[in-house]
């Protein structure tokens, strides 16, 4: 056995047996002063080897045996504290980080409330005083890394950052005034302080440290809150030390970076709120963005787009030291791209706190102004694409403070991407938030920074142009003229304004999708408005743009209300309606025809399918539709826009050519020939007509078609009649004629007029529309029922409508009479 652990093991032995038994004050003062001799506190200190023997191996055993004797009884052996003083001085002298230990283990062990609680509570507050928790700091700097000390260094973390959370449990109403946290933590920055200082001075001797326990004390302190606190006290310390130091700069560098992934984002806000200035932080910080993923999502994303507390102070610290540094700049110029992304997102307009997109506009300027000509130039394109989609988007807006927005940056980013161009202006009130971004947006001091300032800012909204260069290009004093000019108008002919229309807004939708979303989501009630008088246009202009919404487009139509007193509401509502059923007939037909008979629709929306299905019936099955639908496309370069007059030069020379053309023709008209075509409504008819019959005998809650509903009822059988007449000499009617018949035989002796009238009409339909031979072929039985109905109606029925109806029909049936004589009459 090693002699000189042997014989450190039988001193400490002897002394604990006499501290635990002994009960004379002076046999206690010579034990503990003969153990003095291990801490090298006295004149005859113990060897080197046995003060690290004692030190490490049973320092921490003599101090617990301490803590378990303390009593006013024990302390009293002795007069005038002499045995309290020198019991205090073996937890202020000897091993920082196992008396901390023990004195918090002590603390937490004790009876709430004692004696010995509270003297002990009363010795760690003398222990922080006399800077002891540096000295635990320090301790830990020149620690080789293995599992004892990680499992060390754990402990005293979270005892060194928890102090005053732990000791306000213990002392409840007790606690004194040094474990409070505002008091606590930045004594806590001053002992780290004196720690780096002491790092400093090692690095300089040539001595080798680790700094790694202090990052992981002030990531822990920040991540608890008390950034503050600690970093107030830090900061402008670390402020003056690194000006011109760079050894200094270098210990922050590393401070910084050891900092945990889970403390990251905390120590970085913390520092960018306490720095006076990116200078400052780029002393700091260094070029940590460059090597840390954490702290550059940090600092580029979450600080920039995911939080919105920054004060502006804060914003232009923190993008002023992106720009601080070549390497750097890169992230910089990457962060004013997805702030212009985030800024003119039409989802960030609608959904982000306003709050936050003062922010964004405020980032977005600092940044304009740290960035270089030839960095903004290297990006015009795309970023003037982003910046041109923002103002749209947010000029749209019915909110006055996001479109204030939009002008402001329009006019800053504008001036600054496209510097040669006439500046933007717009016109908008000033308040103290515009006054301020305006303010951002001014050049920086040529001394700020070393690297290249941005190009000077184009003045901006709010100022008032040069009066004398208002209207034109020059001077006011040359466009005056005398009196006698400017009054004299005897000559001036009076324009034309007969033909001028109403000026619209620049809301109006150029997209399908455009109109669709404004008719679902915006709150401008003018963009609503335009974008349904646009929208029955745009679908016939982009068929293939509908079809993709088509349904969505719809379901819209169908449920919209009159929100403003738009002139022509139904009207544009209905054109729209048949415009998509048209453009996407088998989809939106079926839809319309199956909601027909869905819950949760009015009378009016039921009636309005009704009317839809048979105007967009009515369209398909007209001859030539695909001839015009072709030249209601785009216009090619040389065709007249619509709506626009001819010029008066034009209308005379075409007059003067067409009296000088001699045409010889055959007697009759001149006119162009109907153009003809195949029936698109052949294809779609079923869609149509079968979804309107499957369900009309099925009363839901609130539709029932046989019982109050008779209205209704009519106008199905009105617009089944109508549709089977719009599909003559289809593939379909013969079907269609089949089950048009059996629904008029289940109505026939309905109680209702009108119902009547629609089932009398459908059967007229169904003799126009089959051809005589098909008729003859597939529905004998069913014409025989139906002259026999149609007689008794004509002879009988108390309405007489339905009697005219009703001869008209037997008319009809009379012009197949040689065909039917084979038949037995009825």
């Amino acid at each position: 056995m090693d002699p000189v652990a042997s014989a450190v093991r039988l001193a400490v032995q002897e002394a604990l047996h006499i501290l635990s038994s002994s009960e004379d004050g002076g046999h206690i003062i010579s034990t503990l002063q003969s153990l003095r001799r291990y801490l090298g506190e006295t004149e005859t200190q113990a060897p080197a080897e046995e003060q690290e023997e004692f030190s490490r191996t049973h320092f921490s055993t003599i101090l617990r045996c301490l803590v378990g004797k303390l009593s006013p009884d024990w302390l009293d052996l002795l007069p005038d504290g002499q045995l309290e003083e020198l019991w205090a001085s073996f937890f202020l002298e000897g091993p920082a980080d196992q008396a901390f230990l023990v004195l918090m283990e002590s603390i937490e062990g004790a009876a709430s409330p004692s004696f010995r609680l509270m003297k002990m509570a009363q010795l760690l507050a003398r222990f922080l005083s006399a800077g002891r928790m540096a000295a635990v700091m320090e301790g830990q700097c020149g620690q080789q890394a293995g599992p004892a000390s990680r499992l060390l260094q754990e402990t005293l973390l979270t005892r060194v950052v928890g102090l005053p959370d732990r000791l306000g449990n213990r002392l409840q109403q007790e606690t004194l005034a040094a474990f409070f946290p505002q008091n606590y933590f930045p004594l806590l920055g001053e002992e780290v302080l004196r720690v780096l200082q002491a790092v400093v001075d090692s690095l300089r001797g040539g001595l080798d440290c680790s700094i790694s326990f202090l990052s992981q004390v002030l990531g822990k302190a920040c991540v608890h809150g008390r950034q503050q606190e600690i970093l107030g006290v830090l900061v402008p310390r670390l402020t003056v030390l690194t000006q011109g130091n760079c050894l200094w700069q270098r210990v922050c560098w590393r401070l910084v970076e050891r900092v945990p992934d889970q403390a990251m984002e905390a120590v970085l806000k913390g520092l960018v709120e306490a720095s006076p200035g990116p200078e400052v932080l780029s002393r700091l910080l260094g070029n940590l963005v460059t090597k840390s993923k954490k702290a550059q999502f940090v600092m580029t994303r979450k600080l920039l787009f995911l939080q919105y507390s920054c004060s502006t102070p804060m914003l232009q610290s923190l993008l002023g030291y992106l720009a601080m540094d070549s390497q750097r700049r890169l992230l910089l110029v990457q962060a004013l791209k997805e702030l212009l992304e985030t800024w003119g997102s039409s989802s960030a307009i609608r959904h982000a706190p306003l709050e936050q997109q003062r922010y964004v506009s405020k980032a977005l300027l600092i940044c304009l102004v740290h960035l270089g000509e030839a960095e903004l130039q290297a990006s015009r394109d795309e970023l003037l694409a982003s910046l041109m989609e923002g103002v749209k988007s947010r000029l749209d807006s019915s909110l006055p403070p996001v479109r204030r927005l939009g002008m402001i940056v329009a006019e800053v980013a504008s001036a600054r991407l496209h510097p040669e161009g006439p500046p933007l202006k717009f016109q908008y009130e000033e308040d103290d938030l515009t006054r301020e971004m305006l303010a951002l947006a001014a050049p920086r001091p040529a001394a700020d920074s070393p690297l290249e300032a941005g190009p000077p800012v184009a003045p901006v909204g709010g100022e008032s142009p040069d009066q004398e260069t208002v209207d034109g290009g020059g001077p006011q004093a040359g466009r005056e003229g005398s009196d006698s000019e400017l009054d004299s108008d005897d000559e001036l002919v009076p324009y034309d304004m007969s033909g001028d229309g109403e000026q619209r807004s620049s809301k109006t939708p150029a997209y399908v999708r455009d109109c669709l979303e404004a008719l679902t989501a915006s709150e401008d009630w003018e963009r609503w408005e335009a974008a349904l008088q646009a929208l029955e246009g745009l679908i016939l202009k982009s068929p293939a743009a509908t079809r993709e919404v088509s349904l969505e487009l719809a379901k819209v139509l169908l449920h919209l209300e009159e929100k403003t007193a738009v002139a022509g509401f139904e009207g544009l509502r209905q054109r729209a309606l048949v415009a998509v059923t048209v453009t996407d007939a088998a989809r939106v037909a079926e839809y319309l025809a199956t909601q027909f008979y869905a819950l949760n629709y009015s009378l009016r929306q039921r009636m309005d399918i009704l009317d839809v299905l048979a105007l967009a019936a009515q369209e398909l099955s007209r001859p030539g539709r695909l001839g015009r639908a072709a030249q209601r496309g785009p216009p090619g370069p040389s065709s007249q826009p619509s709506g626009a007059t001819v010029p008066a030069w034009q209308a005379v020379v075409e007059e003067r050519v067409r009296r000088k053309t001699r045409r010889f023709c055959k007697q009759g008209s001149t006119g162009r020939a109907a153009a003809a075509g195949p029936n698109e409504f052949n294809v779609v008819a079923g869609y149509f007509f079968f979804p309107l019959l499957q369900r009309f005998d099925r009363p839901v809650v609130t539709f029932d078609l046989l019982g109050d509903d008779q209205l209704v009822l009519g106008r199905l059988a009105h617009t089944l009649g109508a549709l089977m007449y719009l599909a003559v000499n289809t593939a379909v009617a013969v079907p269609m004629g089949k089950a048009l018949l059996e629904f008029v035989w289940a109505l026939r002796f309905h109680g209702d007029a009108y119902v009547r009238q629609g089932l009398l009409s459908a059967v007229s339909s169904v003799l126009l529309s089959v051809p005589a031979e098909r008729l003859l072929a597939d529905l004998p039985d069913e014409l025989l029922e139906a002259r026999s109905w149609l007689a008794d109606v004509a002879e009988q029925d108390a309405d007489e409508d339905c009697r005219l109806l009703a001869v008209k029909a037997l008319l009809l049936l009379e012009k197949l009479r040689d065909r039917l004589l084979p038949l037995s009459s009825p």
